[in-house]
Formats: structure tokens, C-alpha cells, sequence
């Protein structure tokens, strides 16, 4: 047995002492299997990307129709020169088309003798709730606050508008054909507003001013603090505290989408409709508009503004705006101011009628506004109670200068004084003949143009606006309804 067993381990042990077999050496890598593709990135469904300048409830707004038409022997107020007397106007393609002492009428003009009357370009109300304050004022209409929380940037003033609102017709008959609808001031800020064509339409985005830019409602001192007194803001330094959060969020929302839209890889950031807004105003394309009657307020919103980058297109009611006007013209900022409100609140005790007046020589731009459905049926003699109380005051203001207040003036603070606010050539032909100078408490609107065409004819009253809330039920023949 034990040579066998010998054998067998010698030979176990020859076979483990056997060099290996070689395998052949590759002379190339084996190939690497392929990853599966990934699967393509879902499409962006509409509404899903923070887009500057974006509008989804565009103007859809087209001129009426106009005849070539030449007004001759008026007085002209341009709002661009001096008056010029016994001068004529063609309006042509909703256009102005000539102006001056001598315009020769073509062929297919209507001409109109304007027998020493007056012409204007049509007025602009910088400060209106035309239809988000609708007559009748039930509270079933009262939608111009959004009064549940300080700071509602997501809302917009016109989808509030009623178009039907009567008092549209009314603005039109007294001279005015744009006007900016602003959200109450309720709020620290307040929401979109949106400048509106005074003319007839089934809906709000038939009135809206083609181009125009939206407008940021921020509000001062008392009224936010009053509205939210058991909620906070319930103090000066609260408000100023309320808008340096929203603008520090508003920052850094704009930094996140513009680095996206930039490269947009990977899913988007999350929209925030109030956020949407702010940063947009940041980036230069939503003017603010700032409700505030103290002028250290005013010198506090300048303050912020600058600190977050924003400018401030316009304050509005401004009643000490004559004490900083000098800083207001430097830097550029209109004043929207009232010619003689004051007194009814501690924010307003410092008011004085020679506001407009004083503000205006320091070099402001400055704007008689109305925030009242009736003043702004007369903003002729709005500025003309300012005009007075300047030179009441022994200040050197004409009349040349005070239908800038109403004209020009506020079309660049809605950014649309490119198009309108002043009878030259090639702007809109928004136009009214009044039977006497504007200035005088005794004038009154004839004729008034809007784009060229005629909307409304003092001496034509089958052809008057009627909102369709006037026209309720039409008598049938026989007295039945």
C-alpha cells in the first residue's frame, strides 16, 4: 500500500508544479457595453417658465374707424410748444398728420371750423379705479383692495375692470382718453395696474393701450398700517421692514430664473406669480407707481429704491411734495399730485393748494391727477385750480406749462409719451375741441378723438356711449318689457 500511495502523491504533486497554460494577451480593451440613452426631457407645459415681460392677457385693442379730418380756426395747446392761435390740425390714419398755422385739407377731409375754439391732446389721469370701483358702488363691485395681506404683488388691476363701468363714458365726454387703473392702497404693494384706452369694448383687454407697461401700486404711512393694524404692519418702521423682505425674496427669484433662461437646463425653478412681478419691476420693466403724502417718506421709498435697484416712476398725492421737489427733479421722478386736496388725514395736514405750483418750478415733472370717477371728468379745471393757486402764489407758471400737467407729463409716467400726450406729427391723433379756453371753468368738451376717430360729439347724442349696464330694458311697442 505504501508505494501506491507514494506514487499518488508524487504525481499530485508533479501536476501542481506544472506551469499554467497562457491565455493569449488582448491586444485592444473589450468593448464597453453602451448605457442606455436617457429618456428626453418632458417638455415645458405653456405657463411654465417666469418670462420677463411676459403678458398672457395681451391688448387685443384696434383703433375704431376714422375719416382724414382738418380742423382749422382753433386755438392749439400741443403740450409740445407755445399755444398757437388760429392754427389748424389734420388728423389722418389715426395719426397726427399736420399741425400748424396754415394745413391745407386733402381732398377727402371733413373739415371742421373750429371757430376760435380750442384744441388739446386728449387727457390722462395717472390715478384712476375706473372700473375696479364701478358705478353703482356695491359692495358686489368693490374690488380695488385686495386687503388680506400686506404685500398681494400677484394680483392684477384688470382683472378687476368692469367695462361696463359708466363712468367710462363720463371720463370720455370730459376730455380724458387714457387712464391708468391702479390697485387700492390698501398695502405695502398692492398689485399690477394696467393703462386703459378710454373707449367701448366687451372686454378689458379691448381697452388696454397697446405697449404700454405695466405699473407696480406701492402704498405709505397710514393706510397699510391702519388695514393691518391687528395683523402688522402696524407701524411706520413695520412698512419699511414689509418692503425690504419683499424686495430681498423678489432678488433672489430674479437671479434664479435669469441664470435659467440663460441656460435652461434641468427643470425650471418653481413660479411665484408675486415674485414674477417684483422681479420684473427689477429688471426695468414695470414702472412703480408709490402712493405717499409724507416728503420723509418719500426721501425713506428713494432710499429703499435704491437699495434694490428699482426706480420710482411716479408718487402719488404727494402732498409735501413741494418740500423735496428739488430732489424729485433730481431724481426724475414725477410727482402725481392733486391741486387742492389736503387736511383730511395727519398724512395730509401739510397740504397747500400752491403744491402743484411750487413743484413744477423746482423742476419736477409734475401731473394733476385725480383718483376721484368725477375729477377726472374735469382735469381741465383740476389744472386750472392749480394754474390759479401758482400765480396766487406769485409764481411764474403759463398755461402752455399747465396742460402739461395733463398731458404729456403723466404719459411719461405711464412710458407711453412716445405715442401720445402732445399734438405733433406722427402721434396719435387723441384729440379734443372744447368751446372755449380748457382753463376756463365756462368750457366744455365738444368733440372728442381717440386714434383719429371721433367717440364723442356733444351735439350728437344718438351716437353717445351707453355701457350696456345703462341701457337695461327697452320699452317695446305698447309699453310691454
Amino acid at each position: 500500500m505504501r508505494p501506491t500511495r507514494l506514487l499518488l502523491t508524487l504525481a499530485a504533486a508533479g501536476c501542481a508544479a506544472a506551469p499554467a497554460a497562457q491565455a493569449p494577451v488582448p491586444t485592444q480593451p473589450p468593448p464597453v457595453a453602451a448605457a442606455p440613452a436617457a429618456p428626453p426631457a418632458a417638455p415645458l407645459v405653456a405657463g411654465a417658465t417666469s418670462k420677463p415681460l411676459a403678458d398672457p392677457f395681451a391688448s387685443t385693442y384696434a383703433p375704431f374707424p376714422s375719416r382724414t379730418t382738418l380742423i382749422r380756426n382753433v386755438n392749439i395747446f400741443t403740450a409740445a410748444g407755445p399755444l398757437i392761435r388760429n392754427g389748424a390740425v389734420l388728423m389722418q390714419n389715426g395719426k397726427v398728420a399736420a399741425i400748424g398755422a396754415s394745413v391745407t385739407a386733402p381732398a377727402d377731409a371733413i373739415v371742421i371750423d373750429g371757430a376760435g375754439k380750442y384744441v388739446t391732446p386728449g387727457l390722462i389721469d395717472t390715478h384712476s379705479h375706473l372700473g375696479v370701483y364701478p358705478a353703482p358702488g356695491t359692495a358686489a363691485h368693490n374690488d380695488g383692495n385686495e386687503a388680506t395681506a400686506p404685500v398681494t404683488a400677484h394680483v392684477w388691476a384688470e382683472h378687476s375692470v368692469w367695462p361696463q363701468d359708466p363712468q367710462f363714458p363720463r371720463n370720455l365726454a370730459g376730455g380724458t382718453t387714457t387712464v391708468q387703473v391702479l390697485p387700492g392702497s390698501a398695502n405695502l404693494i398692492g398689485g399690477r395696474s394696467v393703462t386703459l384706452k378710454v373707449v367701448p369694448s366687451r372686454s378689458v383687454q379691448g381697452m388696454k393701450f397697446p405697449g404700454a407697461p405695466h405699473g407696480l401700486k406701492m402704498a405709505c404711512g397710514e393706510n397699510p398700517k391702519r388695514v393691518y393694524a391687528n395683523r402688522g404692519p402696524s407701524t411706520r418702521m413695520a412698512n419699511v421692514a414689509g418692503y425690504r423682505a419683499a424686495w430681498i425674496q423678489a432678488d433672489d427669484y430674479r437671479r434664479r430664473w435669469d441664470k435659467w433662461l440663460a441656460k435652461p437646463e434641468g427643470d425650471p425653478p418653481g413660479r411665484d406669480l408675486g415674485l414674477e412681478t417684483l422681479a420684473d419691476v427689477l429688471r426695468g420693466n414695470i414702472l412703480v407707481h408709490n402712493h405717499c403724502y409724507q416728503a420723509d417718506e418719500m426721501m425713506q421709498m428713494i432710499d429703499i429704491a435704491k437699495e434694490f435697484g428699482y426706480r420710482i416712476r411716479s408718487f402719488h398725492h404727494g402732498v409735501e411734495a413741494y418740500k423735496i421737489a428739488d430732489v424729485l427733479a433730481r431724481e426724475n421722478i414725477s410727482a402725481s399730485i392733486w391741486s387742492d386736496w389736503g387736511g383730511f388725514k395727519m398724512e395730509a395736514l401739510d397740504a397747500i393748494k400752491a403744491n402743484v405750483g411750487l413743484t413744477h418750478v423746482a423742476g419736477a415733472r409734475t401731473i394733476v391727477h385725480s383718483d376721484d370717477p368725477s375729477y377726472s371728468q374735469r382735469l381741465n379745471q383740476e389744472a386750472a385750480k392749480s394754474l390759479a393757486a401758482a400765480h396766487v402764489a406769485g409764481l411764474a407758471v403759463t398755461e402752455e406749462d399747465a396742460i402739461r400737467w395733463i398731458t404729456i407729463n403723466p404719459a411719461w409716467a405711464l412710458g407711453i409719451d412716445d405715442r401720445t400726450g402732445t399734438l405733433e406729427v406722427g402721434k396719435a391723433a387723441d384729440l379734443v375741441l372744447w368751446s372755449a379756453n380748457p382753463f376756463s371753468v365756462y368750457a366744455r368738451t365738444e368733440k372728442v378723438w381717440v386714434d383719429g376717430a371721433m367717440l364723442f360729439d356733444r351735439l350728437d347724442t344718438t351716437q353717445r356711449w351707453r355701457t350696456d349696464f345703462e341701457l337695461g330694458y327697452v320699452p317695446t311697442q305698447g309699453g310691454s318689457r
